[in-house]
């Protein structure tokens, strides 16, 4: 049974030694992927992904995709960028202390945009943070902390705030308090599969206020693709 195309970018790049973070696929053919490099043991890579990475791996996709005989028309191989997008609960757990911005589903008390520390839920730490469905962004209404907790299927979308540094990302542990995201490099490659080419290269603060538990019904789906398996 030949692979989706999803399938076949998740496997291929993460076999080159890097993570999907998304992938998506245009109506006009352009596939786009964003990689980033996973943690070396527990601890953020000392440098950040640059053209080189994605030249390398925008090589390997163009050469497997041939013989998957997978149709597109151009093929676009990028870092996320210092917005970096949370899609899994392995994200959360590897930004957790970060400056986050959510959107939920469904609006709460009036609104659906918070923004704050993102910081993992009481009495859940170490290995079980990857797994977790339920989490708590730490933010400030101008007065005092509170905090509002959020399960994972309520998120329509999250995403780390950026922090300009011109070293890249601070290295430390998984969920440090504080990280400089990677300036966006990107690669671009022309029609396949002769085309043209170019490159362009905390802590929290223990909330005060009462904590909000909701339930999200529906998840919504769109193009995006959020790096794992489409079976």
């Amino acid at each position: 049974m030949n692979l989706s195309w999803q399938a076949v970018v998740e496997k291929t790049v993460t076999g080159l030694g890097y993570e999907v973070v998304g992938c998506e696929r245009s109506a006009g053919g352009l596939l786009r992927v964003y990689i980033d490099k996973p943690l070396v043991n527990g601890q953020e890579p000392e440098q950040p992904v640059n053209v080189e990475d994605c030249e390398r791996v925008t090589r390997q996709l163009r050469y497997v995709m041939e013989v998957e005989e997978i149709d597109y028309q151009r093929l676009e191989v990028s870092t996320p960028g210092l917005d970096r997008p949370l899609n899994h609960a392995g994200d959360y757990a590897r930004f957790s202390g970060h400056e986050v911005e959510i959107t939920l589903r469904e609006a709460f008390q009036g609104r659906k945009k918070y923004k704050g520390v993102l910081a993992a839920p009481e009495g859940v730490a170490g290995d079980a943070l990857a797994a977790s469905a339920n989490w708590r962004v730490i933010f400030s209404d101008g007065k005092t902390e509170q905090a509002l907790d959020f399960a994972l299927d309520e998120v329509r979308s999250a995403k780390l705030v950026p922090e300009i540094s011109f070293k890249g990302r601070t290295p430390g542990t998984a969920g440090g308090a504080a990280a400089g995201q990677q300036a966006a490099a990107k690669k671009n490659t022309g029609l396949a599969p002769k085309g043209s080419e170019s490159a362009d290269g905390t802590t929290a603060a223990k909330p005060k206020a009462s904590k909000k538990k909701s339930n999200a019904k529906s998840r919504q789906t769109d193009d995006k693709v959020d790096g794992g398996l489409d079976q």
